[in-house]
Order: C-alpha cells, then structure tokens, then sequence
C-alpha cells in the first residue's frame, strides 16, 4: 500500500490488519468552516479537476512554473518545476518512523535523518475530522497562517518560512469506525516471527510472546491463526487453527519461543505466505504479520526478492502484509518495503502499554477493510495559489494522470482511521477566492466499486493565526509536521525552534488532556537536549 504524495509509505497508527470487531476485553470535532463534501460512484461527472499539460508531481512545486525551496540535505534548493497545480498521493496509515524515532531519542541518540518520514509523525495523532455515514471518507479542508495573533513569525524560520503569504492547508480524510456490536467476517491471520539471535534484547521477543498472548486472548472462536518462526531458516510451529477450543495450545507454542540464530527474513516472509494460501479462508480477512526487528543477515537481504513473493499473494489471493517493528536496532526501511508491497502498514513498539494498545485497542483499525486502493487528489488553485509543498510522502507520489487509474496501486484504509496531509502553500500577492479541491477515490473491498468524495477550500479559510484560534488538532498537525522537518533538516514556514515548539506541545497536551501529546512534548525536549 502507497501514502502519498511524496513520502515513505507508507500509517496509522495501530496494527494488525483492517476492523476486525473484538470482545470487550480490550477494553472529532467539526468539519473545518467552508469546507464541503460529496460522494459519488465513479460515473465521470465532475471529475477531480487535471493538469492542462498533464505535468507533475514533483514535491515542491510553483503552478506558475515559479522555483520553490526543495529540501537537498540540509539545504533548501531552488528548482524549477514544470507548471503543475496538482499533487496525487496512495494514502497510507503507517506510523512506525514516529514510534521508532521516539525509542531512538529515549535512548540518548539522534535517529537518521533517512528514517524520519513526517506523514508517519503526523499521522500517529488523533484528530478532529467528523466520520463519514456510510463506508466510504470523509474530506475535512482547513489551514491557518503559522504566525501569531500579533502577526508574528517565529524569528527561527528559515527560506520559505521567512517568505510572505505563506499558509498550512490541512488535508484530513477519515472513515467510520467498527460497529464493535455489529457483525465482521472471520479474522485468519498467519505470524511471521523473528526468533533470531538479535531478538533475545529485552523489549523484542519477549515483547512480541506478550502481545501474541494478549491477542490470542482477545479473538474470536471462528478466527484462525497460524504461526511461522525463522532465525537462519523458517518453521510453522502452528498451521492454519481455528481458535475456538485451541487457545492453550496456541499459548503453548508462544510461551515456547526462545531466540536462536542468525536473521532469514526471505526465509520467513516466504513460509508466512506460503502457509496463508495453503490455510486461505474464502470470505475471511487474510494477513500476514510479521513481528521483527527487520534486521536481515542470511538468505536474500535485500528486499527486492522478498517483495517479488508478497506481491505474488498479494495479486493472486489478496492476503496483505502487517509489520510490526520492534527493538533498539531496527530495519525500518525494509521493513517499509515489504508492507508497502503487500498494501499493508506498518507499526513500532517498544513497550507492554504500546503493544496492548495495538494488539487489543487498535485492532478493530486494521483487520476489516474500508477502503483499497485508495488514492488523493488535491488541485490548487493557479489564480490564487502560487506555490505549494506537500510535508512528507516523499515516497508516496503517484502520477496525476493515473489518479483515476484502478490499476495503480494505491492504499489500504480500515475502519476508524484518519489520513493527513499538509501542505505549506503561498498565495499570490491580493489573493481572494477558491484555494484548493481535495478529491478522495477509493475501491469498495468487496464489489471494486469506485468512489469518491470531495472537499474544498476558500482563501479566507487561511487568513487566521495558527497558534491564537486555530484548531487544536490542527496545531498538534503542525507541532508534529515541524518537529519531524526538524529532525531531518528541512524547513516549513514559521517552523519554530525546537524550546520553542516543546511549549506548544504542552499548552496543546494541556488544553486537549491528550496524553500522546504529552509524550510529543517530552520527545521533543530530548531532540533540543541531544542538539544542545
């Protein structure tokens, strides 16, 4: 599954696979002011507006062929688009580069500015937009001017930042969450699990056995589920088992996992699916998931070859890929690619409270499917929008021209989940008028119906101070969108320094009573220690 325009692709923040509904023992906001929306199946009525030239994509783009600073290393480079005014994106859920970047810094180290992907900060937070009715996204528009009520721009900021007439649009698309008293088809899930020697670290294998226990506790009787191990080479201790009267047996062969040798993720991922297909379950929800630290050192390393084996099932059967990371050392990228190949997600966790939330509180998010192959379309504007950037998705670009494309990939969305993009966008000088169109297209899982749904912008929708009267959840977006620009080297308009930004995340914590922002803070402040 791809998120993006232009980044990593991409998520979500939780786990496992689509909206599978739980037993209970696991146990918003406003759409933006002039903003509008409207589904509709795909009849070729008022199509997503696209390019005249048929140009585009590029992440920093002028629609009036104008240069635009693009971040190369730790500079902002000029260049010189193409004239474009569109930016198309796979939409993703992933959020393992936020967890992972947390666990990094908590443990004294700055993380690599090539593991950072902002899409992944952002959307690892809970936001404001309303749910959609039926099965389909909702689209919530809305932006502010990152300055103060007194118009004042952070004195840090730096190129685009330092610029006039520079906004942040915020793109928001979400869909309903899991009835939890409704009804859901069976879950049949095959783990994929490192037992390698790099898993004996504390807060890795024995992370995975506990969350592995927490979950086989919380499915339901008609679910399944297999178990694969590789270290040097790969075994399926449990074939395809309903859970039913086997849940014993099932802890058994958890509680018996102990790490051994070297790390054959080819090794795993190809058993895992081979035994998903031999124990595929007609009108259930097939994944894999694979629990790792990605850190592949025996059989093919490289992800090319592994990725030609996901693809295959992913085709022919349509069994995804869920990836969880753990583990001070991490393979992120590979661990990346081979979710992004098998229209999965991926997810980082590092403790029992994050693992609880992701095994118990967050698995209705990521078995039952809302969406597949979804994609976005935001057209800006030429006679108001000078120039625009989309934050992240570097990774996640998807060709204007295929938009409408179902042949060409797109993302996987489950139940419950909220999809962010944001754009630091500049307006022409007297600027007034219509901004920014923001157009969703989705397959239904089950028919491959397409759909779509729309949502627009005006240029006073921006005019208002980001920080003074904006929405919370819009200024969590921004907090989260500079830190991670912060961490790999890049520049957003009005970006903050670093004390400066660890203050707002607690005013925002405060005022939301959202523990996760919390965290945001303190991770933030231990990025400003490390620099310091």
């Amino acid at each position: 599954m791809k998120l993006g325009a232009r980044t990593y692709r991409g998520v979500a923040a939780a786990m496992l696979a689509g909206g599978m509904l739980l037993t209970a023992g696991c146990g918003a906001g406003a759409q933006a002011d002039r903003t509008s929306g409207r589904e509709r199946a795909n009849d070729g009525a008022n199509p997503a507006p696209l390019a005249p030239d048929g140009g585009g994509g590029a992440p920093a783009q002028g629609v009036d062929g104008g240069s635009e600073g693009q971040r190369k290393g730790d500079a902002l480079q000029d260049s010189k688009p193409a004239a474009d005014y569109l930016s198309t994106f796979a939409l993703d859920v992933d959020t393992a580069s936020y967890g992972y970047a947390r666990r990094t810094l908590e443990d004294g180290q700055r993380p690599q500015a090539s593991d950072i992907r902002p899409e992944e900060f952002i959307n690892s937070f809970r936001q404001d937009y309303p749910r959609p009715k039926g099965d389909g996204f909702s689209v919530t528009v809305d932006g502010a001017h990152p300055r103060s009520a007194e118009g004042e721009i952070s004195s840090e900021s730096a190129g685009e930042g330092s610029g006039e007439n520079w906004s942040l649009v915020r793109v928001g698309l979400s869909t309903r969450p899991t009835d939890r008293k409704g009804e859901r088809p069976p879950a049949a899930l095959t783990f994929v699990i490192d037992i390698s020697g790099s898993m004996a670290e504390p807060g890795r294998l024995d992370l995975v056995k506990e969350s592995l226990g927490i979950l086989t506790d919380q499915l339901r009787d008609d679910d399944s589920i297999a178990l694969v191990t590789f270290s040097d080479k790969a075994e399926t201790r449990l074939p395809m088992t309903r859970v039913a009267d086997s849940r014993d047996r099932i802890h058994t062969v958890i509680d018996s996992l102990e790490p051994t040798d070297s790390t054959n993720v080819e090794a795993g991922v190809r058993t895992g699916y081979d035994e998903a297909v031999e124990g595929r379950r007609r009108g259930a929800t097939n994944r894999v998931v694979l629990l790792s630290d990605a850190l592949a050192n025996t059989g093919e390393t490289k992800a090319d070859a592994i990725l030609d084996r996901i693809d295959d099932a992913r085709r022919e059967y349509g069994i995804t890929l869920f990836g969880v990371g753990v583990g001070s050392e991490y393979g992120d990228a590979l661990m990346e690619r081979l979710a992004d190949k098998g229209d999965g997600h991926t997810t980082y966790v590092s403790t029992s409270e994050q693992a609880r939330k992701v095994f118990c509180d967050q698995l209705p998010a990521h078995v039952e499917l809302r969406a597949r192959d979804a994609k976005a379309q935001v057209a800006f504007d030429p006679k108001t929008v000078k120039q625009f950037r989309l934050i992240g998705y570097e990774n996640r670009a998807v060709a204007d021209e295929d938009f409408r494309n179902d042949r060409v990939d797109g993302g996987e969305v489950g139940p419950g989940h909220t999809v962010t993009a944001l754009y630091a966008v500049r307006l022409r000088e007297g600027a007034s008028g219509h901004l920014a169109t923001a157009t969703v297209r989705w397959l239904d899982p089950r028919t491959r119906a397409p759909h779509e749904q729309t949502g627009s912008i005006e240029t006073d929708a921006v005019d208002g101070a980001l920080w003074d009267g904006a929405s919370k959840r819009l200024q969590v977006t921004a907090v989260a969108a500079y830190f991670a620009e912060s961490l790999r080297g890049g520049s957003m308009p009005g970006a903050p320094g670093l004390g400066e930004l660890a203050k707002r995340a607690r005013n925002l914590a405060e005022s939301t009573e959202d523990s996760a922002v919390r965290e945001l803070a303190d991770t933030i402040v231990q990025a400003q220690r490390l620099r310091d």
